[in-house]
């Protein structure tokens, strides 16, 4: 699914609506994460955050009704591209680092971690800590023979 225009501006609407409701110049809120569900029967895409408290929605049309197998594997691709572009919006969200976004579907269940921020470290991919406990392990074994 090759995204339009008029989808990627849905969606960068629905993060800056996100940003505007934790700016950071106020106290500093106290969430881990902020929840982006997707729907492919409605199109919605809402964010809540750890409360289940709906902090705001869109409707993305080109999703109404998507029937692909891979539906999810694709917008975590393209929620992904839309984060790391707008990296300044979401790395300066009024949230006590560290805080994740994070794919649901409509049950509630996670897909993927999209963007994971920290006062140091940003992973917007997550791919970039596959293998890690492979390598740490082979540290450790390394560490303990000598």
């Amino acid at each position: 699914m090759k995204a339009n225009e008029q989808t990627q501006q849905q969606i960068e609407r629905a993060i800056r609506k996100i940003a505007q409701k934790f700016p950071s110049d106020e106290d500093t809120s106290i969430l881990t994460d902020i929840h982006l569900r997707a729907s492919q029967d409605s199109g919605e895409l809402l964010a809540f955050d750890d409360d289940d408290k709906e902090i705001t929605r869109c409707v993305v049309e080109e999703w109404i009704d998507n029937k692909d197998d891979n539906f999810y594997q694709e917008i975590t691709t393209l929620l992904r591209n839309i984060l790391k572009r707008m990296r300044n919006t979401v790395d300066n969200l009024g949230i006590l680092k560290p805080f994740s976004l994070v794919l649901e579907n409509d049950d509630k269940e996670s897909i993927a971690e999209l963007y994971v921020a920290d006062d140091d470290t940003i992973i917007i991919d997550g791919e970039l800590m596959e293998g890690l406990d492979k390598d740490l392990d082979s540290f450790l074994d390394k560490l303990l023979k000598d």
